[in-house]
C-alpha cells in the first residue's frame, strides 16, 4: 500500500495498547517477594484470553449457522403457505369435477351412445369433448395428488428445520455462557494483581512482542513489500476507518468488533464476502505464503486458527485484539502466526489492474 496511507494508519493508531505475544525466555520472579513470577502471571493471562477468544469464535460460528437456519425456516414456511393455498384451490377444482360428474352421469357408455345415435358425427364430436374433459379431470386429480405430497414433504422439512433452529438456539446460549465464564476468569485474575504486577506483566508482554517481531522480520520470512489489489485496498481502507472502536465479543460492527467480525466486514464492504469466523476463513480461503503477503491479506494465528488480523504492510496488521482493547495497528508477530489467506485469490494488484 502507499506510504501515505500507512502513515495515516499509524497516526490513527497512536492510542493503541499492546497485545499478547510469546514470552521471552528471560522472564523471572521478583527476588524475595514470595509472589508468583511475572512470567507465570502472563502465561496464565495469555491462556485465559486465548480460551475466551476460542469460545468467542465458537459462539460466532453458531450465530452464523443460526442466522442461516432462521432464513431456511422462513423460506420453508413461506413455500408451505403457498403450497397449502394451491392445495385448497386444487381440492376445490376436484370437488367441482366430482359434482359435474355426478350430475352428468348416465348408464350408457360413450360407445353405446355412438351406436344408438341418429347423427354419428355429432356423437363422435361429443365423445371428443368428453375425452378432453376426462383428460382435464385426470390432470386436476394429478395436480391435487402432487400438491398433497408436496405439502406433506414441506411440512416435514419445516418441522425438521424448526427443530434444528431450536437446537442451535440452545447451543448458542451454551456458547454465550462459556464466553462469559472465560471472561470472568480473565477479570478475576486481573483483579487479583497489584498495580505493580500489572505494569510488570505489561512490560514483559511488550518485550515478548518486540522479540518475536524482530526475529520474524530479520528472518526475511515476510519478503518484499507488495501493492494491494483493488478489493484489498478497499477492505484495508474500511479497516482503517474502524481504528479506535472497541473490541466486543460476537460483534461485527459498526460500533464494535471482534477479530473476525472486523475482517469479514472489511472484505464484505469491499465486495468480496468471506466466512464470519477466523477458523472458516482459514479453512475456506486461498492460502498465501508469508513471503508473498500483500496489504489486505488476512493473517491467522494459533494452531486452532482462533484469531485473525488484516495485513497492513511493513510488518504490521490491523486487528481487534481482545476484550478491553480497541481496533488498532500491531506488529504481525503479536501472536504465534499460523499462516495467511487471500480473500480475492489471484486478483492482480491495483497498479497492474489499471
Amino acid at each position: 500500500m502507499s506510504g501515505r496511507l500507512l502513515r495515516l494508519v499509524c497516526t490513527a493508531a497512536v492510542a493503541a495498547g499492546t497485545v499478547l505475544a510469546p514470552l521471552p525466555a528471560t522472564a523471572a520472579p521478583e527476588p524475595g517477594t514470595g509472589e508468583r513470577p511475572v512470567s507465570e502471571l502472563l502465561t496464565d493471562l495469555q491462556r485465559l484470553y486465548r480460551q475466551a477468544e476460542k469460545a468467542t469464535e465458537t459462539y460466532d460460528a453458531t450465530e452464523e449457522k443460526l442466522t442461516r437456519q432462521r432464513a431456511e425456516v422462513e423460506r420453508l414456511d413461506t413455500e408451505l403457505t403457498r403450497t397449502r393455498i394451491a392445495l385448497k384451490d386444487s381440492r376445490g377444482a376436484a370437488g367441482r369435477l366430482a359434482r359435474e360428474q355426478y350430475q352428468n352421469s348416465t348408464a350408457l357408455s360413450p360407445y353405446v351412445r355412438l351406436l344408438l345415435a341418429r347423427d354419428p358425427q355429432q356423437a363422435l364430436d361429443e365423445s371428443h369433448v368428453i375425452g378432453q374433459l376426462a383428460q382435464e379431470r385426470a390432470k386436476t386429480v394429478g395436480r391435487l395428488t402432487g400438491t398433497e405430497k408436496k405439502a406433506d414433504d414441506l411440512a416435514r422439512r419445516a418441522r425438521k428445520a424448526l427443530d434444528a433452529q431450536l437446537t442451535l438456539v440452545a447451543r448458542q446460549k451454551k456458547n454465550r455462557d462459556d464466553v462469559q465464564k472465560r471472561l470472568r476468569d480473565v477479570e478475576e485474575l486481573l483483579v487479583s494483581l497489584t498495580p505493580q504486577q500489572i505494569a510488570q506483566v505489561d512490560e514483559l508482554e511488550k518485550s515478548g512482542v518486540d522479540t518475536a517481531q524482530r526475529a520474524l522480520v530479520t528472518s526475511g520470512a515476510l519478503g518484499a513489500e507488495r501493492e494491494p489489489s483493488r478489493a484489498g485496498d478497499r477492505a484495508l481502507r474500511y479497516a482503517v476507518q474502524q481504528l479506535g472502536k472497541p473490541y466486543r465479543w460476537g460483534a461485527a460492527g459498526p460500533e464494535s468488533y471482534d477479530c473476525s467480525g472486523l475482517t469479514s466486514q472489511a472484505w464484505g464492504h469491499a465486495g468480496t464476502p468471506v466466512p464470519r469466523t477466523s477458523q472458516e476463513q482459514w479453512a475456506r480461503l486461498p492460502r498465501v505464503p508469508l513471503d508473498r503477503l500483500r496489504p489486505g491479506d488476512l493473517v491467522v494465528y494459533f494452531p486452532e486458527a482462533t484469531h485473525v488480523a488484516m495485513y497492513l504492510g511493513a510488518g504490521k496488521v490491523i486487528q481487534a485484539p481482545r476484550t478491553g482493547e480497541q481496533v488498532k495497528v500491531s506488529p504481525i508477530a503479536s501472536y504465534p502466526v499460523l499462516g495467511a489467506v487471500r480473500p480475492d485469490g489471484d486478483q492482480a494488484p491495483a497498479t497492474e489492474a489499471r
